[in-house]
């Protein structure tokens, strides 16, 4: 029996290209390899808005797969040892721990990482 592969290309628009070749895997670019720790610029900085009136550290500017700054941002909130999130390319940190998450960046190889 023949796969019904036309599932597969709900996202395609026609082409008129005689040598347009269909790239089936799963709809998702290949994510970027992470960077060394020593060439990644992490940003870190103290927010308020929208937020109720708590500060939060944010750590901006990583760069890689969504796993690594997972990973990071677990590894930050253990250390720190206070609650927040990792998405959409930055670490929330409940509190205001700019100086220790610096602390503890630098000492893990984030030598680029500073306090804006």
């Amino acid at each position: 029996m023949k796969k019904n592969d036309w599932k597969d290309r709900l996202g395609v628009m026609y082409s008129t290209n005689p040598e347009f070749q269909y790239n089936s895997a799963g709809g998702k670019a290949e994510e970027d390899n992470t960077p060394p720790k020593e060439k990644q610029l992490l940003r870190i900085s103290l927010d308020k808005r929208n937020r109720g009136g708590k500060a939060v550290t944010l750590v901006t500017g990583f760069r890689g797969t969504d796993g690594d700054l997972q990973a990071l941002g677990k590894f930050l909130k253990i250390k720190c040892g206070v609650g927040g999130s990792a998405k959409d390319g930055e670490i929330i940190v409940q509190g205001d721990l700019r100086s220790k998450a610096l602390e503890i960046l630098q000492k893990e190889g984030y030598t680029k990482s500073r306090i804006i």
